[in-house]
């Protein structure tokens, strides 16, 4: 299965994108990084600038329903920016309307408040997030990942980076059962 993963051009936490992708990688699926720019993506360890990684395919060009899944990576910067372009949540939005799953951890479910995709929806994020989430008409709750099946499609939430571990099996198991 082709999993897209969208970041920012910069600000993506790196451990949340590397440790999600080589998950999918390990599980046979293909990860494709999807960003608003070509080129590549600058990652951050916290504040600090860590690896780039290059660029798959641009959120503009990209379709929702070339993949089987959505994977947002968190990092402060990396859903801030996402969230105020408008082919990103354009996006986000596609892969909820064709009702494939979508796994977001830390900060990215800032894109999903914009995309107008939390409500009536029970998720986890950043505690940071709580009042965005509550505001978009989510419940907020703080667990280590859960997972949502509110609509036609599954979400799949995590709070933090110590999270991965669940998180990555989590949204792995939640993608390979609505694949099949």
């Amino acid at each position: 299965m082709r999993i897209a993963f969208l970041t920012a051009p910069e600000g993506v936490e790196q451990v949340e994108l590397t440790d999600p992708w080589q998950a999918a990688k390990d599980a046979g699926h293909e990860p494709v990084l999807v960003s608003t720019e070509p080129g590549e993506v600058q990652a951050f360890d916290h504040l600090d600038k860590a690896d780039t990684f290059p660029v798959d395919e641009v959120a503009g060009r990209a379709s929702a329903d070339s993949f089987g899944g959505l994977v947002l990576p968190g990092g402060v910067a990396n859903p801030d920016f996402l969230r105020t372009d408008d082919q990103a949540v354009s996006f986000v939005k596609a892969f909820f309307e064709q009702g494939r799953p979508v796994a977001a951890i830390c900060h990215a479910p800032w894109t999903l408040v914009e995309a107008d995709v939390v409500r009536g929806r029970v998720l986890t994020s950043w505690p940071s997030l709580r009042t965005d989430i509550r505001n978009a008409g989510g419940t907020w709750v703080d667990e280590q990942v859960k997972v949502c099946d509110h609509g036609p499609n599954k979400l799949v939430t995590s709070r933090r980076p110590d999270d991965l571990k669940a998180f990555c099996e989590t949204y792995l198991d939640v993608f390979a059962r609505e694949a099949a």
